[in-house]
C-alpha cells in the first residue's frame, strides 16, 4: 500500500513530518530503534495533540491533565518529539540526538520518571492499553469525589497490532467496556505489519467486532486524513462509551521505498533511503534541525494546556474541596496510621487470636482503609477467598463510581495492570488480591510496578501446601523464590496477626515499592505475645526466641512454619541443645539493615531455614552448608495437616536437620 505524499503542506503537515524526520535522525544516530510506528502514526498524534490534547509542559504533573499513553512502546520517539516540539524543559534536543544512549532519558521504550510526561513504562505489549484502564477507572473515580470543575480528563492510547494479540488486551478492553470508561480513546495503528511480516501470517480477528462486542464504540479512518482523524475523535469524546478508533496507516509513511513493509519496524532507514523521505517530505532542514514555524506551531499546543491548567487552578482555590483533593493526592498520613496499628497491634499481642493471615490482614484492613480513605481494594473473583473488602467498602460499577473496592473480574493480568494505572494517575492506594500461584498470571505488571518503582499492594492468599485439597496447581511452591528475585520488590509472609498488620503498615505507606503479601489459608496462632511498640517487621527479620546463653543452633522460618521452628526449638531444648528462633517475614527489608544488625539475628550458630516453598533465594540467610526444610517438587491434593507431615515439613523435621547440621555433617 502507497500514497502519493502532498504537494501544497498544511501547518498540521509540517507538524507531523517533524515527527517523522526526527524520528529518522534519531534512530539511524543510534543505529537502533523504530521508525515505521511514529513515521505511520504522525498524522494521527498531530491531530490529536493539536487539536484535542489538554497538557501543560510547564506544569507536567498537573493533576487534570489528558493522560497519553504509547502503548507500542517501541514507538517512543513519536512521545520524544513531540515532548522537544512542545518545549518541555527535559527534552532538548541533545536528548533526540542520544536516542537510546546511556545517560539520556530518550530511552528505547518510554520509561516512567525517566522524562516529564511519560505516564508510564511502555514496551510488554498490551501493557500500556490494560495499565490506561486503571487510569480511566481512576478519572472517573475522582470525577465522582470532586466534580467536573475539578476532575475532567480524557486518556489516550495509541496501541499496535501487537498490544491487540497479547491476551492482557482482552481482559483490559472488556473491564473498560464493562464499566463503561467513555473518556478512554484508543488509536488501533491499523498497519498490517508485526516483525515478521504481515498480520495475516498470525492473525485474522476483526478487531473492530471485538472491540464493539466487549461494549466500545468503534469508528475506522484513515489514519493519514487529519480531518477524518478530527471528526473521528470528536465523536468519541462525545460517546458515552470508551472508544476505539481504528486508524488505516501506512507504516513508515515518508520512507518512499520501504514504506509499508516490515522492514521499517525495526531498523534505521538508511542515509539514501532518509534523503530521500526528506526530498518527498518536502524538508529542507538539516538533521537534528526544525524550522522555527514549525516549533511555534508545537507551542501554541502548550500554551493551550497552559492556559486551562491556569484556569483550574483558580477554580481549585475556589473549590470547598481543594483541601480534600490535595490531601488525596498526598502520601499517606504515616503518623496516624502508625499510632492506629500500634494500638491494634497492642490489642492483638494480648488476645492472641488464631487465625489465618488472610483473615488477620482482613483485620488490619479495617484499620487501614479507616485511617487512609483514598484506599482501593479489590479482587480478581476471590474477594470471599482473599478477604480484600472491608466494612463500608461500597463496589465501583457501571455509572458509579464513588465505591472503593474492584471487582476485577477474573482477569488477574488485567488487575495488575489496572492497578498500576490507578497508583500512577494519583489520587488512590490500590491494592487488590487473587491466589499466589495467580501470581504468574500477574507478573508483567508487577515487575513493571518494581520497574517504575509504583506502589501497589498485590495481596496473594493461600500461599503454600497448607491451603490442602485443591491440590498442586493451587499450591505455590516457587512463586515465592520468583517474586523476592524481584528487584524493587517488598515480598511479605508474616507469621501471625501482629506481623499481618505491620506488614500493611509497611506495604501501604511506601512511596515507590510494590509489596506482596503472601498470606495463609489455614489458621496460625500468634506468636508475637509480648507488645513492641517497634514494628519488627520492617527490620525484615528479627529474634523472636533468644536461648539462654549461646546458641547451638538458630532457626529461621517464615509465615505458617514458624510455630513448626518453634516447636522444633522446644524439642531440641528438651534435649540440651539451645536453638534460637528468628522470624523473617520480609528478606528485602532484612537485606536493606546493617551488616551488624543482620549478624546479630543470624549468630554464628549453624542454621536451618525453614519455609513450605523451594530453598531459591534463602542465600541471605543461609550459608552453603546450612541446612533447609522445605519443598523440592510440586504439592499434591489431600489435607493440610497430611500435606506437611508428607512432605516432612514438621517440628520433628526441623529438629532432626538441626541435629545433622551440628553434628557437622553438612547440610540436609
Amino acid at each position: 500500500m502507497t500514497r502519493p505524499f502532498a504537494m501544497k503542506m498544511t501547518a498540521e503537515d509540517r507538524m507531523a513530518n517533524a515527527i517523522r524526520v526526527l524520528t529518522m535522525d534519531a534512530v539511524q544516530a543510534a543505529n537502533s530503534g523504530h521508525p515505521g510506528a511514529p513515521m505511520g502514526m504522525a498524522d494521527v498524534a498531530t491531530v490529536l495533540f493539536n487539536r484535542f490534547v489538554t497538557i501543560d509542559p510547564s506544569e507536567a504533573a498537573w493533576p487534570d491533565r489528558d493522560r497519553f499513553v504509547m502503548s507500542a512502546g517501541h514507538g517512543s520517539m513519536l512521545v520524544y518529539a513531540i515532548h522537544h516540539l512542545m518545549g518541555y524543559d527535559d527534552m532538548g534536543m541533545e536528548q533526540i540526538r542520544n536516542f537510546r544512549q546511556m545517560g539520556y532519558r530518550t530511552a528505547g521504550h518510554p520509561e516512567y520518571g525517566h522524562a516529564k510526561g511519560v505516564e508510564t513504562t511502555t514496551g510488554p505489549l498490551g501493557q500500556g492499553i490494560a495499565t490506561a484502564v486503571g487510569m480511566a477507572l481512576a478519572e472517573r473515580m475522582q470525577n465522582a469525589r470532586f466534580g467536573d470543575d475539578l476532575v475532567g480528563h480524557f486518556t489516550y492510547v495509541i496501541a499496535g497490532d501487537g498490544c491487540l494479540m497479547e491476551g492482557i488486551s482482552h481482559e483490559a478492553i472488556d473491564l473498560a467496556g464493562h464499566l463503561g470508561l467513555g473518556r478512554m480513546i484508543v488509536f488501533w495503528d491499523d498497519n498490517g505489519i508485526t516483525i515478521d511480516g504481515s498480520t495475516g501470517l498470525s492473525t485474522s480477528t476483526d478487531q473492530k467486532a471485538r472491540f464493539a462486542a466487549a461494549g466500545w464504540h468503534v469508528q475506522a479512518v484513515d489514519g493519514h486524513d487529519k480531518e477524518a482523524i478530527a471528526r473521528a475523535i470528536a465523536a468519541a469524546q462525545a460517546d458515552p462509551r470508551p472508544s476505539l478508533i481504528a486508524c488505516k496507516t501506512v507504516i513508515g509513511y515518508g520512507a518512499p521505498t520501504k514504506q509499508g513493509s516490515h522492514s521499517v519496524h525495526g531498523a534505521p532507514l538508511g542515509a539514501e533511503e532518509i534523503a530521500a523521505a526528506r526530498k518527498a517530505l518536502g524538508w529542507d532542514a538539516a538533521p537534528f534541525e526544525v524550522p522555527g514555524d514549525i516549533y511555534d506551531s508545537w507551542h501554541a499546543v502548550a500554551r493551550r494546556g497552559r492556559d486551562a491548567r491556569t484556569a483550574w487552578d483558580r477554580r481549585l482555590a475556589a473549590s470547598p474541596k481543594a483541601d480534600a483533593f490535595h490531601a488525596s493526592l498526598a502520601a499517606p498520613d504515616a503518623a496516624a496510621l502508625d499510632a492506629a496499628i500500634t494500638a491494634y497491634r497492642h490489642k492483638l499481642s494480648a488476645e492472641a487470636p488464631k487465625v489465618a493471615t488472610r483473615k488477620a490482614s482482613e483485620m488490619a484492613l479495617e484499620i487501614v482503609t479507616a485511617t487512609l480513605p483514598n484506599a482501593i481494594g479489590g479482587s480478581a473473583d476471590l474477594t470471599g477467598s482473599n478477604l480484600t473488602r472491608t466494612k463500608g467498602m461500597a463496589p465501583v460499577a457501571p455509572g458509579s463510581f464513588g465505591g472503593s473496592y474492584i471487582h476485577y473480574g477474573i482477569r488477574e493480568h488485567g488487575m495488575a495492570a489496572a492497578m498500576n494505572g490507578l497508583a500512577l494517575h494519583g489520587g488512590f492506594r490500590p491494592y487488590g488480591g487473587t491466589f499466589l500461584a495467580f501470581a504468574d498470571y500477574c507478573r508483567p505488571a508487577i515487575r513493571l510496578s518494581a520497574l517504575m518503582g509504583v506502589p501497589v499492594v498485590y495481596v496473594m492468599t493461600h500461599d503454600s501446601i497448607g491451603l490442602g485439597e485443591d491440590g498442586p496447581t493451587h499450591q505455590p511452591v516457587e512463586q515465592i523464590a520468583s517474586l523476592r528475585a524481584m528487584p524493587n520488590t517488598l515480598v511479605f509472609r508474616p507469621a501471625d496477626a501482629v506481623e499481618t498488620a505491620e506488614a500493611w503498615q509497611i506495604a501501604i505507606t511506601r512511596e515507590a515499592t510494590p509489596s506482596v503479601l503472601c498470606l495463609s489459608r489455614q489458621n496460625l496462632p500468634t506468636v508475637r505475645t509480648r507488645h513492641s511498640d517497634a514494628n519488627l517487621s520492617a527490620r525484615g527479620a528479627y529474634v523472636l526466641r533468644e536461648p539462654e546463653g549461646a546458641r547451638d543452633v538458630t532457626l529461621i522460618a517464615t509465615g505458617s512454619e514458624v510455630e513448626i521452628a518453634l516447636a522444633a526449638a522446644d524439642r531440641l531444648a528438651g534435649e540440651g541443645i539451645a536453638a534460637a528462633v528468628v522470624s523473617a517475614p520480609c528478606f528485602e527489608l532484612f537485606d536493606q539493615q546493617d551488616a551488624a544488625t543482620r549478624a546479630a539475628v543470624l549468630g554464628t550458630a549453624p542454621r536451618i531455614g525453614v519455609e513450605a516453598a523451594i530453598r531459591q533465594g534463602w542465600d541471605a540467610m543461609l550459608r552453603p552448608e546450612d541446612g533447609f526444610v522445605g519443598m523440592t517438587g510440586f504439592g499434591a491434593s489431600a489435607p493440610a495437616e497430611e500435606l506437611y507431615r508428607h512432605f516432612g515439613i514438621t517440628a520433628e523435621a526441623v529438629a532432626d536437620a538441626a541435629r545433622i547440621r551440628i553434628e557437622g555433617k553438612g547440610r540436609k
